[in-house]
C-alpha cells in the first residue's frame, strides 16, 4: 500500500530491521536499486532489503562517481527509495563527504532521510570506484576516526566500513585496516575489490565473528560467483551495485535508436512494461482509493450570486 498512510508504515527503525534480517542464518542479498521503480521491483522480486551505489545515481544524474554528489543529493535517492519500497536500505555513503563533522552529518541525515545502513571507504577525494587503478587511501587512524564520529552519531544507523586496500597493500594491509575499524565501532567490514576465490575466503579466515560484505559488481576486478558461493566463502551480505542501472541504460540506449531510426517507438512495444503492469507495481488503484477514502466530493447547487460593481 502507499507510503502515505501511516498504519502502511514500519513500526521499527530501519536499522534495527536491517539488523534484523543479518541475524537469521545464510548470506542476504542486496541489489542496487537506483530508483524508487526500481526497488519496487527488487521488492516484488522477493528481495527484503535494496542497495543505492554512488556510482548508480551518478551516472543516473548524468555524472562521473569522483565524489562530485553531495548529502543532500543523495538523501533524495534514499527518501525515493525507502518511501516506494518500505524495504531497509543500504547506502553508499563514499568517503563520508568530508571529515569527522562532516561524517556525523551525513549519518544524521540519511537516517532522517530513512536509510537503514551505510557503507563509508577509506580513500581519500577525489575518489575512485573500487575497482579502477591508482585509488588513494586515507591513513587508517584518519579512517578509524571517521567510523568512530559515525558510531558516536547513528542512533540505530548500521555502519559498514569499507577498505580499498587490498589493491595497495594487500590481504594483510586489508585486514589490519579492518581490526582497526571494528575497533573504531564498526558493525561490518566491506572488503572492495578482491579478485580471487582465495583472496575472499583467507579475508574471511582472519576476520572470524565479522560481518563481511561482498560486491559483486560487473566489468570490474571480481569474477562473477553467486550469493550462495560467496555464503561458503565466509560473506553475510553482497550487493549488485550498477546491474539494474546497467540493463536499464542499455535498454533506453537502444530505445532512443529505435525512435531515431523508425520515426516512433512502434517497434519497441515488446519491450515496453505495459501501461497496466507499470500501475500494479507503483500501486497506482492503491493511491487513487486512499484519496477517495479521505476526500469526499461537495458539489455546488447553485451558481454563487456576485454583485455587479
Amino acid at each position: 500500500m502507499p507510503y502515505l498512510r501511516a498504519s502502511d508504515l514500519p513500526s521499527q527503525p530501519a536499522g534495527d530491521r536491517f539488523r534484523a534480517l543479518l541475524a537469521r542464518p545464510g548470506i542476504l542479498g542486496i541489489p542496487g536499486t537506483h530508483n524508487g521503480l526500481a526497488a519496487q521491483q527488487a521488492k516484488a522480486a522477493g528481495f527484503e532489503a535494496c542497495y543505492l551505489s554512488g556510482a548508480a545515481m551518478t551516472a543516473s544524474m548524468g555524472l562521473p562517481d569522483l565524489g562530485i554528489i553531495t548529502v543532500d543529493d543523495v538523501c533524495f535517492f534514499v527518501r525515493q527509495v525507502t518511501r516506494a519500497s518500505g524495504l531497509p536500505v543500504l547506502v553508499d555513503g563514499d568517503t563520508g563527504y568530508g571529515e569527522a563533522l562532516n561524517v556525523m552529518h551525513m549519518v544524521r541525515s540519511f537516517e532522517d532521510a530513512g536509510a537503514a545502513a551505510v557503507h563509508l571507504e577509506d580513500q581519500i577525494l577525489p575518489k575512485k570506484c573500487g575497482h579502477l587503478n591508482d585509488k588513494k587511501l586515507a591513513t587508517p587512524q584518519d579512517m578509524a576516526a571517521k567510523v568512530a564520529a559515525a558510531a558516536h552519531a547513528r542512533r540505530h544507523l548500521y555502519i559498514i566500513a569499507r577498505t580499498d586496500a587490498a589493491a595497495s597493500e594487500g590481504i594483510e594491509g586489508a585486514v589490519a585496516r579492518a581490526k582497526l575499524y571494528m575497533e573504531a565501532g564498526a558493525d561490518a567490514i566491506f572488503p572492495e575489490a578482491l579478485n580471487t576465490a582465495e583472496m575472499f575466503k583467507e579475508f574471511s579466515a582472519r576476520m572470524p565473528g565479522v560481518p563481511l560484505l561482498a560486491n559483486m559488481t560487473e566489468f570490474g576486478r571480481t569474477p562473477f560467483y553467486t550469493k550462495e558461493e560467496f555464503g561458503a566463502f565466509g560473506y553475510k551480505m553482497v550487493i549488485w551495485p550498477v546491474t539494474s542501472l546497467r540493463v536499464a541504460a542499455l535498454a533506453q540506449e537502444k530505445l532512443y535508436a529505435a525512435i531515431a531510426r523508425d520515426g516512433g517507438a512502434q517497434n519497441c512495444v515488446e519491450q515496453m512494461l505495459t501501461r497496466k503492469n507499470l500501475y500494479a507495481t507503483i500501486d497506482y488503484a492503491g493511491f487513487e482509493a486512499l484519496d477517495a477514502t479521505i476526500v469526499k466530493t461537495v458539489v455546488p447547487e447553485a451558481m454563487p450570486q456576485g454583485k455587479a460593481s
